[in-house]
Order: structure tokens, then sequence, then C-alpha cells
């Protein structure tokens, strides 16, 4: 995996779940910016995925088992848009809060995959 776009990708869901935790803590429901956030570091996400994919296809092979790493990645790729799709469910301070978590969750699952890989 690419170390540089694991912590860029860490980093940016950390600064999402700043951002969505301050509006939550202002009551405020997501908006049309947290959706921006959402969409770049949902494609952060994906482009991760799509370069761990195409790194086991050229036969690198990660140090804790394919089969992990890419239920690992999938998840990765899953956690932010899922959390903004439940935000439109929710418009009230509850729908900061779960883009919040969702973001939380997606930089843990970055820590882990560059466990996985072998870093």
């Amino acid at each position: 995996m690419l170390d540089a776009l694991t912590l860029a990708a860490g980093l940016a869901a950390l600064a999402l779940a700043a951002w969505c935790g301050f509006a939550f803590a202002r009551d405020e429901p997501t908006k049309d910016w947290h959706f921006i956030g959402m969409a770049v570091v949902a494609a952060l996400a994906l482009v991760q995925l799509v370069i761990g994919v195409v790194r086991l296809s050229g036969g690198d092979k990660p140090a804790q088992g394919t089969a992990i790493f890419v239920a690992y990645l999938l998840g990765a790729a899953a956690a932010v848009p899922a959390a903004g799709f439940m935000s439109l469910a929710e418009r009230t301070r509850w729908g900061s809060a779960t883009v919040a978590a969702g973001a939380v969750i997606l930089a843990v699952l970055e820590v882990r995959l560059y466990d996985i890989w072998g870093g």
C-alpha cells in the first residue's frame, strides 16, 4: 500500500470527524459543505481501494492475509458514504454525529489497513 495515501485518508477522516463533531456541538445538521468534505474523504478511500486491488493483482501480498485486507478495504470505502446516507435520513444534530462517528471509524480502519499490509 501507499503509506502517504493511508496517512492522507486517515488525517482527512479525522478532520471530517472534528468538523462534523463541531457541527454536532453547535446543534447543526450536516450541510452541503459537509457533504463535499465527505466526498473528498470517500474519494481518498476509493483511490486506496483501487490501488490495493491493483497491488494484489500484481502479486503483492499483505502480511496478515488477503481476505482480511480486502474486507478492510471494502469497509473503509463504505464507511463515510454509509454515514452520509444515514445523516440524510436524520436531519438533526445527530446526523452530524453519525458522520463524525463514520469518519472516526474510517481513521481506525486506515490504521488497521496499514498494520495488515505489513507497515
